[in-house]
C-alpha cells in the first residue's frame, strides 16, 4: 500500500538484478552480522579485518609464510602482509571481487580451512571506501585498487619482494559511521591467533605477538585467579585441551575452529563439557554431579575439521555435527579423545588427581549444603518471572521463557527503583530490551558463598532472569546493562552488582556481557537547540554554544528524565561503558580493600584523599 492506502504497482520495473558487491553493500548484515562503529569487539569493521587475516592463518596452516605484518594507521586504515603463496594472479580479481569465488572450495588447496564459502575477503571490498590487494609471486606483483567494490586500477610489475598477499583497506564510513578501530580488541584476536598457531610470529605496528605454549599461554593469559593444580595441556592431532580448576564459582570455557574463536561454543565445546566431566567421574568411581565436577573449571579447546559449518556468517558458533577427522562426528571425536588422554593424565598424575577430587567434593559439600534453599529459591523466581513486575521482558522471549539463544541485540536494563524503572519501560524498544527493577541497594556480596544467591531475593530473581544459574549456555541477553542515577548511590549500586557478578559469575564479565549506561548529568537548551551533557566540559560547552542564558537542568536520577526523553539515551546511540575483566586487574585486591571488612583503612584513604572543590555556585 501507499501512504494513500492504494495497492502499490508491481511491474517490471520493481525486479532487480544487485551485482555481488551491490548486494554486500545493500545486505551487509548477511556478510558481517552488524555494523557498529568499533566500540564493541563484535562490531563489523572486527570482522572485516578477521576475514583478511582469516586468509594469511590458512596460508600459514598449509606451511606457506610464518609471519604476518599489521599496520593500523590513525585506527582508521588497515594493511595486512603475509608471505604465503600469494594469491594465483590469473584469477586475483574474481578472488576478491565475485562471490562464490575461491581457492577453498579445492580441498586439495586448502584443508580445514576458516574461510570455506568465497565470500570473506569479497565483503571487505565491497565495505571499504578504499581496497588493495597485492600478489605477490614468482618475480611479478599484480596490484588492484578498487572503490566500494569497484575496479578502479589493476596493473603487473615486476617485483624483488617475498611471495606472499597484501591488503589495504579502510572501512566505508557512510556505512561505519564514526568508526575507529580499539587497539586492545584487535590485540586479543591478533593473541587468539597466536595461541591457536604456535610458531606463527604476528608484527602488529612493530610489536611482536607470538605464543610457544599453545592453549597453556591462552589460559594463563586470561585466567583472573590462580589455578589449584598446573595446566593440563593435551594434543592431538587435530585436537587440542587444556584445562585446570580454580577457587572461582562457574565454568569458563574457551572454544576454537580452525583458529576461529567460537565465542558462543557450538558442538564441539558442547562435547567438551559433557566428557571432560564423564571422564573424571569415571576415573574416580564415584557418584559424582557433572555440577560440581566442572565448578571452577576453566578450560579451551581447539579443533580442526574439514569443511565446518558454522551457524552465521561471522563464525562465533560451530554447527558441524559430523564433519570431524575420519568422518566420524564431532562429539565422538572429541569424546574419544578426552576420553582416552585425560583418563590416561590423571592415572599418571596422583597429585593432581588429588588435588581435582578435594575441589570437586568441596564443590559437592557446598551444593548440598543449600540444596533446600535453592529448590525452593528456584520455584520462588519461577513464579516471579511469571506473575511479578520486577521482570519486564522483551517480545523475542515472550513465547519462549528459557530463551531462543543469544540474539545480538537483546538487552536487560538493571535498574533502581521504581521511578526509573518505568522511566526505561515507557522508553524502550519492547522487541529487545527488557527492564529488571531492583529494590533498594542490593547487598554485599563479597566473601559470602552461593548460598546467598538462593537466599537474597533480588540476586535469585535477577539471576532466574538472565538464565545462568548452570552457565552462560542459557543467557538470555547479550548485554546486562547496568542503569543507576549518576550520583553517589547510584555509583554505589554499581559496585554492588558488579562485586556480585565478579563474585559469582565471573565469566558473565570477562565474555564482555556486562555494561554500564551513561546517562546525560545535564540538559542545555535555548528554543532553537537541545544539547544533553555527560560531563561537566560538554556543558560548558554547550552553555557557550547556546548563549545567551540557556536553561540548563542538573539530572539528579533517572527517574527524573521524561520517557520521551529517555529514548535517545536507550537507542542504538547509547553511550555504554563496557566492564572488563583481566588477569592484571588484581581484582581480589581491589575487591577485598574497596568492599571488605577494612572499615577503618578505607576511612583513612578516603580522609587523605579527600579534595574539597569550591562551590560551583559561586
Amino acid at each position: 500500500m501507499d501512504n494513500a492506502g492504494n495497492p502499490v504497482e508491481y511491474t517490471d520495473d520493481n525486479i532487480r538484478h544487485l551485482s555481488d558487491m551491490e548486494h554486500v553493500r545493500t545486505r551487509p548484515g548477511m556478510y558481517i552480522g552488524r555494523l557498529g562503529d568499533g566500540s564493541h569487539a563484535e562490531d563489523g569493521i572486527y570482522v572485516l579485518l578477521k576475514e583478511v587475516i582469516d586468509n594469511s592463518i590458512d596460508e600459514f596452516k598449509m606451511q606457506a609464510g610464518k609471519k604476518i605484518e599489521i599496520l593500523v594507521e590513525e585506527n582508521l586504515r588497515v594493511s595486512v602482509r603475509d608471505y604465503g603463496r600469494g594469491i594465483p594472479q590469473g584469477k586475483l580479481i574474481e578472488a576478491v571481487s565475485m562471490l562464490n569465488t575461491g581457492g577453498k572450495y579445492d580441498s586439495k588447496a586448502f584443508k580445514k580451512s576458516v574461510g570455506l564459502n568465497g565470500v570473506g575477503v569479497k565483503a571487505v571490498n565491497a565495505l571499504s571506501s578504499r581496497f588493495e590487494v597485492r600478489s605477490f609471486r614468482d618475480g611479478k606483483v599484480r596490484i588492484a585498487t578498487f572503490a566500494k567494490g569497484d575496479l578502479l586500477t589493476d596493473r603487473t610489475e615486476e617485483t624483488s619482494e617475498e611471495n606472499g598477499t597484501y591488503i589495504f583497506f579502510e572501512p566505508d564510513n557512510t556505512l561505519f559511521v564514526g568508526y575507529t578501530f580499539r587497539p586492545d580488541v584487535i590485540e586479543t584476536m591478533l593473541r587468539n591467533y597466536t595461541y591457536l598457531n604456535t610458531g606463527l610470529s604476528i608484527l602488529y605496528n612493530g610489536h611482536r605477538i607470538l605464543s610457544r605454549n599453545g592453549l597453556v599461554d591462552l589460559l594463563n593469559d586470561n585466567m583472573t585467579t590462580t589455578g589449584l593444580y598446573p595446566i593440563v595441556h593435551l594434543k592431538g592431532e587435530d585436537i587440542e585441551i587444556a584445562f585446570t580448576h580454580t577457587s572461582q564459582y562457574g565454568e569458563e570455557y574457551y572454544s576454537f575452529v580452525n583458529g576461529q574463536h567460537t565465542t558462543q561454543g557450538g558442538t564441539h565445546q558442547s562435547a567438551f563439557k559433557e566428557h571432560i566431566a564423564r571422564t573424571i567421574k569415571e576415573f574416580y568411581n564415584k557418584n559424582m554431579d557433572y555440577s560440581d565436577i566442572r565448578n571452577g573449571l576453566v578450560a579451551a579447546i581447539a579443533i580442526n575439521v574439514e569443511e565446518p559449518i558454522f551457524e552465521s556468517q561471522t563464525k562465533t558458533k560451530l554447527g558441524s555435527t559430523n564433519m570431524a577427522p575420519g568422518g566420524v562426528t564431532v562429539n565422538k571425536y572429541v569424546g574419544d579423545f578426552v576420553k582416552l588422554e585425560v583418563d590416561n593424565f590423571l592415572h599418571k598424575h596422583a597429585d593432581i588427581a588429588e588435588v581435582m577430587l578435594q575441589k570437586i567434593q568441596e564443590s559437592e559439600k557446598e551444593r548440598k549444603a543449600i540444596a533446600g534453599v535453592t529448590k525452593l529459591a528456584r520455584e520462588r523466581a519461577k513464579k516471579a518471572n511469571l506473575h511479578n513486575r520486577k521482570l519486564r521482558d522483551c517480545r523475542i522471549h515472550f513465547n519462549d521463557p528459557k530463551g531462543k539463544g543469544l540474539e545480538e541485540d537483546s538487552c536487560i536494563f538493571i535498574t533502581e527503583g521504581d521511578s526509573a524503572s518505568g522511566s526505561i519501560t515507557k522508553s524502550r524498544d519492547v522487541n529487545t530490551q527488557a527492564v529488571f527493577s531492583l529494590r533498594g541497594k542490593p547487598l554485599n556480596s563479597f566473601g559470602l558463598t552461593k548460598k546467598v544467591v538462593y537466599e537474597n531475593e533480588e540476586f535469585n530473581l535477577l539471576q532466574a532472569a538472565l538464565n545462568i544459574e548452570d552457565g552462560l549456555d542459557g543467557l538470555r541477553y547479550n548485554k546486562v546493562i547496568v542503569a543507576t542515577d549518576a550520583d553517589v548511590d547510584g555509583m554505589h549500586i554499581r559496585l554492588l552488582m558488579i562485586t556480585f557478578f565478579l563474585q559469582f559469575f565471573p565469566d558473565l564479565i570477562k565474555k564482555g556481557h556486562v555494561y554500564i549506561l551513561q546517562t546525560p548529568l545535564f540538559r542545555v537548551r535555548n528554543k532553537k537547540k537541545t544539547l544533553y551533557c555527560y560531563s561537566e566540559e560538554e556543558r560548558v560547552s554547550a552553555i557557550e554554544e547556546l548563549s545567551p542564558n540557556p536553561e540548563i537542568t542538573r539530572f539528579k536520577g533517572l527517574g527524573e528524565i521524561s520517557p520521551d526523553e529517555f529514548k535517545h539515551f536507550i537507542g542504538k546511540d547509547m553511550r555504554l561503558e563496557q566492564v572488563t575483566l583481566r588477569k592484571t586487574d588484581a581484582v581480589k585486591g581491589l575487591l577485598e580493600f574497596y568492599m571488605g571488612k577494612n572499615t577503618m583503612e578505607r576511612q583513612s584513604f578516603i580522609i587523605d584523599n579527600l579534595v574539597i572543590e569550591e562551590d560551583l555556585a559561586s
